[in-house]
């Protein structure tokens, strides 16, 4: 009897540490690579099809409380987006390469050099000179295949710099002669944009400049990845809190039994495979439960307040995990709700003080800038004053660059700049 329980023991044993195995990496994955996580598993295993999740339109899986309860107009295109597969930039552009912008094959050719060596703006950042030596043509005629980009669309990729690019744009904008050239000497001279405005034209000027894409691939940005959120946290018709999983976006395992079980390989297998669909449902079941408890810790932010503190230890010491399992658990996970698609991670913050999280800091820092004088932007040291007032805490200034950075917020002397383009 003692040996049978030893038995079914490490039988239980090995089924939990493959089921675990296979968890860990299927956990860690964000919903859009799901399916590459499990290519391992399933590639060795011929008793496992998959039928892809992403089949269906996920625009048809938000509820649509998400959408229409209070949401601004940003929000809900910014939800929306996710729903739809646009193109990438570089589909947009490969598909512009040809006649009659580009006829020849080494026009061709520079114009695919111009788009693989884009930085993350969509300015053009390759070296020229090696290029050319390596083609054996001179950097004029290169230069002048290069600047057809400014026919290409979006408008202002493939520039050099800010200046070129908006010289790009002005070119394609609806300007009048006399303010053309006013706009080429401000835009060549954007440091000193002062000096130019007293000048007939510069409202015009600055009418048009201020359409300007600045980055000039700005509108492609957020379709360098796909966002698509674990869950959906909305209010339903009795305006009770709910949390849903966007369970329907998971690849769907079937076992194919018609092998024959006898054989020891296929039983084997089929373990495997059902091994791999526990992971999967471990992975909706730890989720859930994140969402629950975000929706516990967090529930004056859905209702329209703060983010209050909450560390991963509270969440690991619930799940019986190390704060780092949980901190990769989280990590590359989104929740839609009626205030936007957020990651995870933000609703696990570090506290300032015992009341006071640095996501409280942080939007009071935006409304801090959305509100400033334009005339006179607040420098780091003024929204440090600002804040320590506000929250009765003591900070010091370069942790103020830093969130600035992070919610990528310019420095004042910066927006000053861009609030007198229109920006």
């Amino acid at each position: 009897m003692g040996a049978l329980r030893q038995t079914q023991g490490v039988e239980t044993k090995h089924k939990l540490s493959n089921t675990l195995r296979n968890w860990l990496p299927i956990l860690h994955s964000s919903l859009s690579d799901l399916g590459e996580a499990m290519t391992p598993f399933v590639e060795a295993n011929p008793v496992i099809e998959v039928k892809s999740g992403y089949e269906e339109d996920f625009e048809k899986r938000i509820p649509k409380k998400i959408i229409s309860r209070g949401v601004s107009n940003s929000r809900t295109e910014q939800i929306e987006a996710l729903t739809i597969q646009h193109k990438s930039l570089y589909d947009v552009l490969d598909e512009q390469i040809g006649a009659p912008l580009f006829p020849t094959p080494i026009s061709q050719e520079i114009a695919s050099f111009v788009i693989a060596n884009l930085d993350e703006q969509g300015y053009y950042d390759g070296d020229t000179e090696v290029f050319c030596q390596e083609h054996d043509i001179n950097i004029q005629n290169f230069e002048k295949i290069r600047l057809r980009f400014l026919h290409v669309d979006p408008v202002g990729i493939g520039a050099k710099d800010l200046a070129e690019s908006f010289l790009f744009q002005l070119d394609n904008a609806n300007i009048s002669d006399k303010a053309y050239s006013l706009a080429v000497e401000i835009i060549n001279d954007i440091q000193n944009i002062h000096a130019y405005s007293k000048e007939e034209s510069f409202s015009e000027v600055m009418h048009v400049i201020a359409t300007f894409k600045n980055p000039p691939n700005i509108e492609y940005q957020e379709d360098s990845a796909q966002i698509v959120p674990d869950l959906m946290i909305y209010f339903n018709d009795e305006q009770q809190i709910e949390v849903k999983l966007n369970d329907a976006y998971y690849p769907i395992i079937n076992i194919d039994t018609s092998y024959g079980v006898e054989h020891e390989f296929v039983t084997q297998k089929i373990k495997e495979a059902k091994s791999l669909v526990d992971a999967l449902d471990m992975r909706k079941a730890t989720l859930y439960k994140v969402g629950l408890m975000i929706v516990e810790y967090q529930y004056e932010f859905f209702t329209g307040g703060q983010i209050m503190p909450l560390t991963l230890k509270t969440l690991a010491d619930e799940f019986g995990h190390n704060p780092s399992t949980i901190s990769r658990a989280i990590a590359n996970k989104y929740i839609a709700c009626d205030r936007g698609v957020l990651a995870m991670k933000e609703f696990f913050t570090t506290a300032i003080d015992e009341d006071v999280s640095n996501a409280a800091i942080k939007e009071y820092l935006i409304g801090l800038v959305k509100q400033e004088s334009r005339a006179k932007p607040l420098s780091d040291m003024k929204l440090l004053d600002l804040i320590q007032e506000k929250f009765k805490v003591k900070m010091v200034r370069r942790t103020i660059a830093k969130y600035r950075k992070q919610l990528n917020i310019a420095g004042s002397s910066e927006r000053k700049k861009l609030y007198q383009l229109g920006l």
